[in-house]
């Protein structure tokens, strides 16, 4: 997709032009029914799938990078964060390993 941005009487212009290109093939029955879904709101079936494909596509990435605590884990993740507990004599091993590895 390429954006370009030119003067014009009434200020700022944008022109969007769509150069990619995303193809898939479905039976007529499906066809059908987007194509009604389409009619029935007055756009293009191309408009019509080009939003329906975009919010399912953003509803699918929100959905995975969001995290959903209970309020039993809300509490115990901030109970860590303001008082978190003294590390393992694990933990403080790995540390100066990776002190002695890196350096810092």
């Amino acid at each position: 997709m390429t954006t370009r941005a030119s003067g014009s009487a009434g200020g700022l212009s944008i022109r969007i032009t769509r150069a990619d290109r995303l193809g898939f093939r479905l039976d007529e029955q499906t066809k059908g029914l987007i194509e009604r879904a389409a009619q029935l709101e007055r756009r293009k079936v191309s408009d019509y799938c080009l939003t329906a494909i975009t919010d399912a596509a953003r509803r699918t990435i929100a959905e995975h990078e969001t995290l959903s605590l209970s309020e039993r884990d809300r509490a115990a993740f901030f109970e860590a964060i303001i008082d978190p507990p003294a590390p393992s004599e694990r933990l403080a091993r790995a540390f100066a390993e990776h002190g002695r590895r890196v350096g810092t």
